[in-house]
């Protein structure tokens, strides 16, 4: 017969027994803490966690936060149970954070056996149970324990109570009545050992951006249509006066003469034709690093950089990474693009679009540390000359390490650098992008027009798992997008387009053309401009006729912080498919807006205020487009919009 087997000893962990409580599923956690919670200066970031111990013990947690600096302390704030209907097992509380970075937060959890005596010995005296001075005996140690670590009139407090608990002659029912006393709970609280004290770990992340990462206003424009940078510059108080932050401009550096595109795309180029800023690179005049001669001169761009910041706004430079056949890169570097066999470069496509006059790069080369650090440099440069706003062009076509790898080393030294994703992709990966560092991102709003589809959209960015680190920016067009809602809806859906950008996004933008309803395409189906300026200057000016209501609108939105927000976005039921109506509340500000989708007719219906709104029985809505008073109550409120003078309202609820 084999031997017996003997029985395996088994092994313990070293030190103390592990800890009884359980912390799980903190949020904000985005890929289970791979990856920071995103956040901007002044917000106050709600957390909350499962905490639970088995047998019947009183818990205490807090929140620990501090920013990413060796020289800063833990903060605490207090936790408490968020709901009650989830067995009082979720935890929730809050933070401000108040500098831009990145922060830590955890959560610490103990035993509070103070707590738990004080509460047993209430209910044995609710119960009349006498002789309760074993009870009374332990608590004199915990109250001992306090004492050691209290100051100050809290010490007092307890030595105090600690005399008359042990006193022999004093009555229990004083005793009690000392040990039960609110003020010696609240001191005890503060001063007694955080027993079982258990700490989350991993520490979770949260990124910290300047506002303008969350709420902002962009204008696009191409400077060869405005006189250069001067020309720029001189409009730089009026675009501060429309209410617009950011300023941004498609490349603005030298531009490839072999296989420049002519007018509408053309393959051949005229002799004045100034080619599209996106093929970058001229073999006299440089590359990325590099200003385009005809825009102006470096003391010219530096002097628009600082302009605009005088006015409040940020230059926003197109990032595109990719090179015309005159590029320098293609002679100084010809290993980084990919070659066919026969030795000849492949130009960019997007079928069924075709880019002749543009390369991309090969980000398999086996020299690829070098074209990672040549980027960064281009980056670098611009950062330094001022540049705090970056628009990546098409960024979902290059590695995610890159991206991740290039932001961290920018923001490292500058954490208020911003860059916004021009991904128009699948949704898995441009919300990659967003996680890896993407400060903002283009979203899918130019094709949702349907009521039902804007208000799922919506409602998956303001409330889905994407709140915590996708911030959108609603493009209304820009010079690759004309969507057909424009084209056959004429200037009322200019405006309806307008409204539902700038006042369901706390970002969005307008490329230069929109203002005069600039609508016709290339040719019919097309999502490209008749006469498109990514190929040809314009004369452009600041005289559109929608401009004085997108100045209203801008002010609306400066002056209502409900507006600046996303998460407290509130869908309002119409009872018609044509009526678009949603809530925002943030604090006292509380906005409700209407707009009619349908650029062809009037409509009517009611909006459904919910109950749920916080807002009072009846109360008084003042439209901010109009200055027009109504009385609305909660419940049914009748509208109607007609489009050919009012595509919609605004109404700010007054006290």
């Amino acid at each position: 017969m084999p031997a017996a087997k003997r029985p395996r000893t088994p092994e313990l962990p070293p030190g103390p027994p592990p800890s009884r409580i359980r912390i799980e599923a903190p949020q904000p956690a985005v890929d289970a803490g791979r990856h920071p919670a995103k956040r901007c200066v002044g917000d106050t970031v709600e957390v909350s966690a499962d905490i639970l111990r088995d047998g019947h013990e009183v818990l205490r947690a807090v929140v620990r936060y501090r920013p990413d600096d060796p020289g800063e302390h833990w903060r605490e704030a207090p936790l408490t149970h968020a709901d009650a209907h989830v067995e009082g097992d979720r935890w929730a509380g809050r933070f401000s954070v108040e500098a831009v970075g990145g922060w830590t937060w955890t959560i610490q959890a103990w035993v509070d056996p103070f707590a738990a005596w004080r509460d047993e010995l209430a209910r044995k005296l609710a119960f009349g149970q006498g002789d309760l001075s074993r009870e009374l005996s332990e608590g004199a140690v915990l109250l001992a324990e306090a004492a050691a670590n209290a100051k100050g009139a809290d010490r007092q407090a307890i030595q105090h109570t600690l005399k008359t608990v042990q006193d022999p002659q004093a009555p229990e029912h004083a005793k009690c009545d000392a040990a039960l006393g609110a003020e010696l709970f609240a001191a005890v609280e503060l001063a007694q050992p955080r027993h079982e004290c258990t700490t989350l770990e991993p520490h979770a992340a949260v990124e910290v951006d300047r506002v303008r990462a969350r709420y902002s206003t962009w204008y696009e424009l191409f400077p060869r249509s405005w006189g250069g940078f001067a020309g720029v510059t001189a409009q730089l108080p009026r675009l501060a006066e429309l209410g617009f932050d950011v300023l941004y401009l498609p490349p603005i550096h030298p531009i490839g003469e072999t296989n420049r595109k002519g007018r509408n795309n053309a393959l051949a180029a005229g002799p004045d034709d100034p080619g599209s800023p996106w093929a970058i690179g001229h073999r006299d005049h440089g590359g990325h690093d590099a200003l385009h001669p005809d825009l102006g001169t470096d003391a010219e761009f530096d002097a628009m950089v600082a302009g605009a910041r005088e006015h409040g706004i940020d230059v926003a430079l197109d990032f595109a990474i990719q090179c015309s056949a005159d590029h320098p890169w293609l002679t100084e570097h010809p290993e980084w693009f990919n070659r066919r066999p026969d030795g000849t470069l492949k130009y960019a496509e997007n079928p069924p679009k075709k880019y002749q006059d543009i390369y991309n790069l090969d980000w398999n080369t086996e020299d690829w540390r070098a074209l990672w650090q040549a980027l960064y440099a281009v980056v670098r440069g611009w950062v330094d000359r001022g540049v705090r706003v970056f628009r990546v062009d098409n960024p979902h076509t290059k590695p995610f390490s890159f991206w991740g790898w290039l932001i961290e080393e920018i923001r490292r030294d500058d954490p208020d650098v911003l860059f916004l994703a021009e991904a128009f992709t699948r949704r898995k990966v441009m919300q990659e992008l967003a996680k890896i560092g993407f400060n903002q991102s283009y979203t899918y709003f130019t094709w949702k027009n349907a009521r039902w589809e804007i208000r799922e959209y919506l409602e998956e960015l303001a409330h889905g798992p994407e709140r915590d680190y996708f911030r959108p920016n609603f493009f209304v067009n820009t010079p690759d997008i004309l969507s057909a809602y424009l084209v056959e809806g004429g200037p009322a859906a200019f405006y309806a387009r307008l409204l539902l950008a700038g006042l369901l996004s706390p970002s969005y933008g307008i490329y230069s053309g929109f203002e005069h309803y600039e609508n016709v395409p290339v040719a019919p189906g097309s999502e490209e401009y008749l006469h498109s300026e990514k190929f040809e200057a314009k004369q452009r000016a600041l005289d559109g006729p929608m401009l004085p209501f997108v100045q209203r609108l801008n002010a609306i939105r400066a002056e209502h912080p409900a507006l600046q927000h996303l998460s407290n976005l509130q869908f309002l039921d119409t009872e018609n498919d044509a009526l678009v109506a949603f809530h925002k509340r943030t604090g006292d500000d509380s906005v409700i807006a209407v707009v009619n989708i349908d650029p062809h007719g009037a409509q009517e219906g009611v909006v459904l205020v919910a109950y749920e709104s916080g807002l009072p029985p009846a109360f008084t809505v003042e439209d901010l487009l109009s200055g027009e008073r109504f009385d609305w109550r909660l419940g049914r409120n009748y509208v109607r919009l007609d489009p050919s003078f009012r595509v919609g309202h605004v109404l700010a609820v007054r006290p």
